[in-house]
């Protein structure tokens, strides 16, 4: 069975500096305008739109993931405090918004400052390529089949055709390069559509279900081909960095080993 695939974690240090670029930017303005038309309708208050606002700034614009509970109490939490609790309370204009939001914003740069925050950052795209290197392989591919259909003789739960490929897909994952259905909504979605092509007849016979699987395979194969889709992901790194050696420069990224 083919081994997990390396991927290469990127370690960010976010200090204020790339922020404070992006709030002095001629890109500022414009942008917040933008997310303040998407969604003034779905808030009723200065704080919800803030905080709207706030999900849509990503680690590209030099913010830590807000979502994380250390970020939130430390950094953004205290800074959404400099502005008063009326005020957060009344609804929001678009005059309004921009400039307390960037009020908002300058106390983030602030205490990024005093406190950066170090992320690991992962990207991965999938793009039909491990699903090819397995079908080519057609030895690897009949053992693993042989190996996933065994196991799937033993769970009493899985009974329906369209439950035993999503089980079996989950299976072959690893070696297919593949995300487990329900970690990624766009892969999901294009599993399902292949899914509904599948007859929901009883799968009972190990050639049958061989045939069924390298079709599915077959069919993702070219979907990611020809659309690949790309995943990352953000996770605060809460151990204190003891080293000299690991402290980064301002707003870099900078490649760390692989993890298995």
């Amino acid at each position: 069975m083919a081994e997990l695939k390396k991927i290469p974690i990127l370690i960010l240090r976010f200090d204020g500096e790339c922020l404070k670029e992006f709030l002095a930017s001629t890109q500022f303005e414009p942008e917040m305008i933008n997310i303040f038309s998407q969604i003034e309708a779905r808030s009723s208050s200065l704080r919800e739109s803030i905080m709207m606002a706030l999900e849509q700034l990503t680690v590209d614009h030099g913010l830590p993931p807000s979502s994380d509970s250390w970020v939130f109490d430390n950094i953004v939490d205290p800074a959404l405090q400099i502005i008063s609790v009326d005020q957060l309370e009344q609804p929001a204009s678009e005059e309004n918004f921009l400039k307390e939001f960037k009020k908002f914003i300058c106390d983030i740069i602030k205490r990024l400052q005093e406190q950066p925050v170090i992320v690991a950052h992962t990207e991965k795209t999938f793009d039909g390529g491990g699903i090819r290197r397995l079908l080519s392989n057609k030895f690897e591919l009949n053992k693993l089949l042989d190996l996933v259909w065994r196991d799937l003789q033993k769970e009493s739960n899985v009974f329906s055709a369209r439950r035993i490929l999503q089980v079996a897909l989950d299976r072959m994952a690893t070696s297919a390069d593949l995300p487990c259905y329900g970690t990624v909504d766009q892969v999901d979605t294009i599993v399902n559509e292949i899914f509904k092509l599948v007859d929901e007849k009883e799968i009972s016979q190990l050639e049958q279900f061989k045939k069924i699987m390298t079709d599915i395979l077959g069919n993702l194969m070219l979907q990611l081909e020809g659309n690949p889709i790309s995943t990352s992901s953000n996770s605060v790194v809460h151990e204190p960095l003891t080293s000299p050696s690991t402290v980064l420069p301002s707003s870099s990224l900078s490649p760390q080993p692989e993890i298995e």
